[in-house]
């Protein structure tokens, strides 16, 4: 009896400690260190800026692999346009034939041709330097990288904000990055469709990214009043 009544009162002793430890744990909070200072809070939105930066540079890119891939029809129909040259190398000696032969007729024709021939001359330098340049890869490679920062800079941003504060604030930054996540998703999605030469899924990825960096613009925007608050109520480091 006396060693169950001494463990019954050990037992409420530590019951009562740990409800305490609680209470005061509780109420200060966990301690997140440097995660809840100003050089981690400002991690967020150097990063935004930075990654709003990357997928401008990126859709760059995604359009002049557009403009390379689509370059190839655009020389060939201009090629079907051009009239026979009779066996010469080019419009100018077909040109300088006619013009031999007193043909005002052919003259007429090849010397229209000439602009024809000289933008398919233009398009296709425009074509070897896209392809010298290589946006294909750097497109996607950009891309995978902004997916994959975007998306952990998106979790550690509310990471941060509750570290600091306790709590999350549902207003326009926080709705515009989950939105700007969904749609990075959405266009990473269209990839292996894109691959298969699926043009409703190049125009839904090329729509998502539009509008992905529609949001980003407005998220980094309604982001800076928060700036402003975390850097005069947070310290170094």
């Amino acid at each position: 009896e006396q060693l169950a009544g001494t463990t019954t009162k050990t037992a409420a002793l530590t019951a009562s400690v740990w409800a305490a430890s609680t209470q005061i744990a509780t109420a200060a909070g966990p301690d997140w260190g440097l995660f809840e200072g100003k050089s981690a809070s400002l991690l967020h939105p150097v990063m935004m800026f930075s990654l709003l930066a990357l997928s401008v540079s990126t859709a760059i890119l995604g359009f002049q692999w557009r403009r390379q891939r689509t370059m190839g029809d655009e020389i060939s129909s201009l090629k079907k346009s051009l009239p026979s040259l009779g066996g010469a190398g080019s419009i100018s000696e077909a040109l300088a034939e006619a013009r031999a032969a007193n043909d005002s007729n052919q003259v007429s024709v090849l010397t229209a041709a000439l602009t024809t021939e000289q933008d398919i001359a233009a398009l296709t330098n425009e074509r070897k330097e896209l392809a010298a340049a290589g946006p294909k890869d750097k497109h996607f490679s950009q891309g995978a990288l902004l997916a994959f920062l975007g998306t952990a800079f998106a979790i550690e941003g509310p990471l941060n904000t509750y570290a600091r504060a306790g709590k999350l604030f549902p207003g326009p930054h926080l709705y515009a990055g989950a939105g700007l996540v969904c749609l990075w998703a959405l266009a990473y999605a269209c990839v292996p469709a894109m691959q298969k030469g699926n043009e409703t899924a190049r125009t839904v990825h090329i729509g998502a990214n539009v509008t992905g960096i529609a949001f980003f613009v407005w998220q980094v925007t309604s982001g800076i009043p928060i700036l402003q608050k975390v850097w005069e109520k947070t310290q170094w480091p």
